[in-house]
């Protein structure tokens, strides 16, 4: 194989790895929407749920404290915990994908 023809071959080579590292990009733009719905749910769930059991308590029980004010604050807790896991997890994956390409 002469110099002429891996020269060629070589520019051919970039120019794949560049067309596909582009369309993985064009993929990505609709991943944020995705990741947005992901980790607004991740959010919402179970803050809707531990006020469900808030509203419960307080319609089952007499006592001097709102629980579903508690609960409220307990289900943002641990639904901001669990939207950063999903988010830290697919930032992780990203990375790995970025690493495996170059």
């Amino acid at each position: 194989m002469s110099d002429r023809e891996r020269e060629m071959e070589n520019e051919l080579r970039r120019k794949e790895r560049r067309r596909m590292h582009a369309r993985r990009r064009r993929e990505r733009s609709w991943f944020g929407l995705g990741m947005l719905g992901l980790v607004g749910w991740s959010f919402a769930i179970p803050m809707l749920l531990v006020l469900a059991i808030g509203i419960w308590v307080d319609s089952t029980y007499e006592s001097p404290y709102a629980w579903s004010l508690m609960a409220v604050f307990a289900g943002a807790a641990v639904g901001a915990l669990n939207a950063w896991y999903w988010v830290r997890h697919e930032s992780r994956k990203i990375e790995e994908d970025e690493r495996d390409e170059s």
